[in-house]
């Protein structure tokens, strides 16, 4: 029976591999909530444990075919566990990622992650392989300790990240070394292509930081609008908006807000930050200069957070409105990140419209 379903398994080797990726997915979808818990961490752990000895033994029983050995049937279970620990990968970071990502500044990093979960599936040749899953280990590997680093260090920042990096690339080459101490021959075949493209991956991740398109992990917008008048009460905050049309509430297309002269309105911002973080929010108001074609920045407020909160940390800033137009608040790091970006249309009116008093989430 067990020789039988290693053979059916042997035989549908490429359609098991997409589905054990595929699985991962799922399981990721399912169980996580908070990139904090413990529970996620242990099983980004697992992922990395399960790539860094399966990837190598796959070789290693493969590369016993070069000596005139035979493979066994069971080998069948190691791409799955890679392509299952990969899956997860992806689909942590697509939530993860996704969640802290204004689309507008980071969707170079989103298609990335995509193109390379495409890629997966079709580098099926054998070196190929190789070369690829431990570049995508290696991507994986660099992804996961940008969010766990500020996670147990509390901190947030370049030095942060370029820590994260250090660790990454340690992990990395003891991950090298154990696959040349196992498959040396496939290993020293393939070296100069894997160190290639793990420098490739760090080049670019490091493009992406400090180009601010990488999202600001582990912080995540979790509410945000413009308001007339934003009150704070115990254990809530309100806010006064007035009616917006249906493409506005569902469509979540910017909203239009009227104003008499002379009056100032709030940005409100609920930001979520792990348990362990402090830092600093910015609230940076820009007017859009029609002649110029530019943003200009009209008012900056910062205010300091501390983690842990489901809901996020809640916060609100007040700028005074002296152009109409095109208006934007983002919503960034203390090192201009981008958190969240909250556009809307200011319109003057000789007397308010009607307003409601609505609880900000």
């Amino acid at each position: 029976m067990i020789r039988r379903l290693f053979a059916w398994m042997n035989t549908y080797e490429r359609h098991l591999s997409a589905f054990a990726m595929l699985a991962g997915f799922v399981v990721d979808s399912l169980f996580f909530d908070r990139v904090d818990i413990w529970q996620t961490q242990i099983v980004f752990a697992a992922y990395t444990v399960a790539c860094f000895i399966s990837i190598p033994l796959l070789h290693w029983i493969e590369s016993r075919t070069i000596y005139g050995g035979s493979l066994p049937r069971w080998r069948i279970i190691f791409p799955l566990i890679i392509q299952f620990a990969l899956g997860g990968f992806w689909s942590g970071f697509v939530i993860f990622y996704g969640r802290s990502a204004v689309l507008g500044a980071s969707w170079p990093f989103i298609l990335f992650v995509f193109l390379i979960f495409l890629g997966s599936e079709y580098f099926s040749r054998y070196h190929a392989r190789l070369v690829f899953t431990s570049v995508l280990f290696f991507f994986a590997l660099y992804s996961y300790t940008i969010f766990a680093v500020p996670i147990y260090t509390g901190t947030i920042g370049t030095t942060t990240f370029l820590a994260s990096g250090l660790l990454a690339v340690g992990i990395f080459a003891l991950f090298t070394r154990f696959l040349r101490i196992v498959a040396r021959e496939r290993f020293l075949a393939d070296v100069w292509r894997i160190r290639a493209g793990a420098f490739v991956v760090l080049m670019l991740m490091n493009v992406f930081y400090f180009t601010n398109i990488l999202p600001p992990l582990p912080l995540a917008g979790k509410a945000g609008g413009i308001y007339h008048q934003v009150t704070r009460i115990p254990g809530a905050y309100l806010g006064s908006s007035e009616a917006q049309s249906w493409q506005v509430r569902y469509l979540g297309l910017s909203p239009t807000l009227h104003i008499v002269s002379g009056e100032s309105l709030f940005a409100y911002s609920s930001v979520f930050a792990p348990t362990t973080v402090k830092t600093t929010i910015v609230h940076r108001w820009q007017w859009y200069d029609p002649a110029q074609k530019i943003w200009i920045t009209r008012a900056t407020i910062a205010y300091a957070i501390n983690g842990g909160r489901d809901g996020g940390y809640k916060g609100y800033s007040e700028a005074g409105i002296s152009s109409l137009g095109q208006w934007r608040v983002n919503i960034e790091t203390a090192d201009g990140r981008l958190i969240e970006r909250l556009p809307f249309t200011v319109e003057q009116v000789s007397s308010p419209l009607p307003q409601t008093t609505v609880t900000l989430e």
